[in-house]
């Protein structure tokens, strides 16, 4: 199918412990169940039905033997994760648009380059960004549909594999971070807020904001945080 008639992508993305995984299987189930219009003018062989990118980063962290405390504690470390997750993203992206169809994704090329902004440098983040990995993602982006689930809601736990936040300071101080960086690489945005808990609302503001985007309502920016 030509990237033309595609639906609109959908990322969810944030800081960590946000409900991203929550929400991308809730929508994954709405597509399951329900027959959606892809937009006013498909054709009906559009697929309703998206391919669901999992979080690549705990696949990368368990491949290659890193762990939460490397990402804090070295910064060569810290770079080398955020470079594989980086081409981890890209590959599953380019897997699920070579099938032919659309996608929803749990996190996005722009985490690594928050995170590498976050635990490595300013000119680390920017070369992240200006790779070809890192410009094809942003490409995608700019014509899809991205989420931020804001920090500070209420079920964070610690699960041994997530990298927990310091402080809720800290773990607001990335929620920012992610916005500000959507915002210089250009890439609209929505964002769920922390007090939006209950998951069918959830759903419901992806799903509005999908819709309109394929109607060419999206705004053309949403810099709320």
């Amino acid at each position: 199918m030509p990237a033309s008639d595609r639906p609109s992508n959908i990322y969810i993305i944030g800081a960590q412990s946000t409900g991203k995984t929550t929400l991308v299987r809730a929508l994954q189930h709405h597509f399951d169940a329900y027959q959606t219009p892809s937009s006013s003018s498909s054709s009906s062989s559009l697929p309703t039905k998206p391919q669901v990118i999992t979080e690549v980063a705990r696949g990368v962290l368990v491949e290659h033997s890193f762990t939460a405390h490397d990402i804090t504690s070295s910064p060569a470390r810290a770079l080398a994760l955020q470079e594989l997750i980086l081409k981890a993203q890209a590959s599953a992206e380019s897997a699920a648009l070579d099938a032919g169809t659309w996608f929803i994704s749990d996190r996005s090329g722009v985490d690594p380059i928050v995170y590498a902004r976050k635990y490595v440098s300013e000119s680390a983040a920017t070369d992240l960004a200006c790779s070809p990995e890192g410009l094809v993602l942003q490409s995608r982006m700019k014509n899809s549909v991205v989420i931020v689930c804001e920090a500070g809601v209420k079920w964070l736990v610690d699960d041994g594999v997530r990298l927990m936040p310091g402080s809720w300071d800290e773990w607001m101080d990335t929620h920012q971070l992610f916005c500000s960086c959507l915002k210089e690489l250009e890439l609209k945005y929505g964002v769920i807020t922390r007090d939006m808990t209950d998951i069918n609302e959830r759903v419901k503001f992806v799903l509005d904001k999908w819709e309109s985007y394929l109607v060419g309502k999206f705004p053309t920016a949403t810099y709320t945080s």
